[in-house]
């Protein structure tokens, strides 16, 4: 994975809570066995009619969004089944941080084991940037390192992250490769637990 330090780009808001797994990637869309090729399935009933022609009602498919890298929501993001594909999509559709006040745990993390940086804000802070983003074009700079977000002018919010997830998405590692950390300590267990 690509450590995250710090990211700058447009913002695309999505002023909806409680926007399920099911929502970011349908079920019929489950049958592939590799992590790329889910983003062009991403938020689909929303983005297509059912002849698969892009609906004109849903701002994703705005040219002023097309090259949209994070991801502003409302309440409870994720929620529903716990599907790993629902990070896949959103990263291989191109965001690379989603904020929102609040996320559902499995959702949360999975975005981390897979390199998404998910920020967690307070309501009123997301409802700023969001009602910003839905005015105008807004590109947003996310800090990891100093756990801030800010724009081009005079927005900054501080945001929380656990260290763990934190030096995860810093080093770019998913679980194997903290794992992997310690591999003089596993090869002296080893060593010293003969089979």
């Amino acid at each position: 994975m690509e450590p995250i330090r710090v990211h700058t780009g447009l913002v695309y808001p999505m002023n909806r809570a409680n926007v399920d797994t099911d929502q970011i990637i349908p079920k019929q869309f489950l049958k592939r066995i590799e992590r790329q090729g889910f983003g062009q399935f991403l938020f689909y009933h929303w983005r297509f009619d059912d002849d698969g022609n892009r609906r004109s009602d849903f701002s994703l498919n705005e040219e002023k969004y097309n090259n949209a890298t994070i991801l502003v929501a409302g309440e409870n993001f994720g929620c529903g089944s716990s599907r790993e594909h629902a990070p896949w999509a959103i990263q291989d559709y191109g965001f690379k941080v989603v904020i929102a006040p609040s996320f559902a745990d499995i959702f949360y993390n999975n975005s981390v084991k897979n390199g998404i940086l998910p920020v967690k804000l307070g309501s009123e802070e997301t409802q700023e940037i969001l009602r910003k983003a839905e005015q105008e074009s807004l590109k947003l700079t996310v800090d990891l390192e100093n756990q801030l977000v800010c724009d081009e002018e005079n927005l900054e919010f501080r945001f929380d992250i656990a260290e763990y997830h934190k030096e995860m998405l810093l080093n770019g590692w998913d679980e194997i490769a903290v794992t992997l950390t310690h591999a003089d300590k596993i090869t002296a267990f080893e060593k010293n637990h003969a089979y």
